[in-house]
């Protein structure tokens, strides 16, 4: 007898239901995070029992677990879900079986699961631009603690002359201190960002889709690992549109009869590619290529759109180049 398991997933407990092909539900614990805990309730399935849980926080461990024991592990994307989303009913229990009698009947709205390595490099890559941004953080306190008393330096503070200069000013006692801690703060976090460099550079080398990608204006080595890392399989998307509607970069839509309402584009997707994909296009929109449409749509609706249109562009045109290697040089 086939049967199917459910899991809603918390941070620190998870609520596990099995189900049979019958729909009768076997089992509906809620357990603490672990794997003894979750093979109390599962570990004595056959393997290759399929296992349903919501892309939800801190879903790794438990994908992680499931494939190490003979699971076939289902990841479901959780605004796709609209029997749980939409149920007058709505706790733990109610929504692990739910998950598990959608496996069961194949309604399950699944989301893509990248491979471990490909993980593990979006990590990196996201680690290195929080990083970034905490430089970025630390350089503006000083700023703005520079602009509170008066001080300037065009030429800027934080190369040789410049750390010279900021040590040499007159401060008052504490903003002297805030000063010095942001300084030891900036200096602290160059080294993993210089290794983190490094590292982006030895998987660019490697990667030969990423000097394709560096052939479109405004995208570097970095953007363009974000890029790959971000969408993965660039064959799972049938056209450049559902790319696009997939990073949250096409608008929302809402109708009915004759009536037809555009808004603000969707914003579903990961985040990451979208911000990627605007920090080039800030750079993209001075290029000939897109530089008349971007001041066409700007003079309309303003530059933030403008940009977002851009972005989208980039990503169409990412498709369109990658799809081409893909396929060997081949038209797409």
């Amino acid at each position: 007898m086939s049967v199917y398991v459910g899991i809603d997933v918390h941070r620190k407990r998870s609520q596990v239901a099995v189900v049979n092909e019958g729909g009768e539900v076997l089992a509906n614990r809620n357990v603490p995070n672990g794997v003894e805990p979750i093979l109390s309730v599962i570990g004595t399935l056959p393997a290759g029992t399929p296992a349903a849980y919501e892309a939800a926080f801190g879903w790794g461990w438990l994908l992680e677990l499931l494939e190490d024991y003979g699971f076939e592990p289902h990841m479901v994307h959780p605004l796709q879900c609209k029997a749980i989303a939409s149920a007058r009913l709505k706790n733990d229990k109610a929504g692990a079986a739910t998950l598990a009698q959608l496996l069961r009947a194949d309604l399950l709205p699944e989301a893509q699961l990248a491979p471990p390595e490909v993980r593990q490099l979006r990590a990196m890559l996201r680690h290195r631009a929080q990083l970034v941004r905490l430089r970025t953080l630390l350089r503006n306190r000083i700023h703005a603690i520079l602009a509170d008393h008066g001080h300037g330096r065009p030429a800027g503070c934080w190369s040789g002359p410049g750390r010279q200069w900021l040590a040499s000013l007159e401060l008052p006692a504490v903003s002297r201190e805030i000063t010095d801690d942001c300084l030891a703060l900036t200096d602290a976090v160059a080294g993993p960002i210089g290794r983190l460099d490094e590292e982006v550079r030895q998987h660019a080398k490697a990667d030969p889709r990423v000097r394709v990608l560096t052939q479109l204006p405004g995208v570097g080595q970095y953007t363009a690992l974000v890029l790959l890392a971000e969408v993965g399989d660039i064959t799972r998307f049938g056209a450049a549109r559902k790319l696009a509607s997939w990073a949250g970069l096409t608008p929302t839509v809402r109708g009915s009869d004759r009536t037809v309402h555009h808004g603000h584009i969707s914003k579903q997707g990961p985040a990451w590619a979208r911000w990627v994909l605007c920090e080039a296009a800030q750079t993209a929109k001075r290029h000939p290529e897109f530089a008349a449409g971007y001041e066409a749509i700007a003079r309309r609706r303003g530059k933030k759109i403008a940009t977002t249109a851009v972005a989208r562009k980039l990503i169409t045109r990412a498709y369109h180049l990658l799809t081409d290697a893909a396929s060997g040089g081949a038209p797409s």
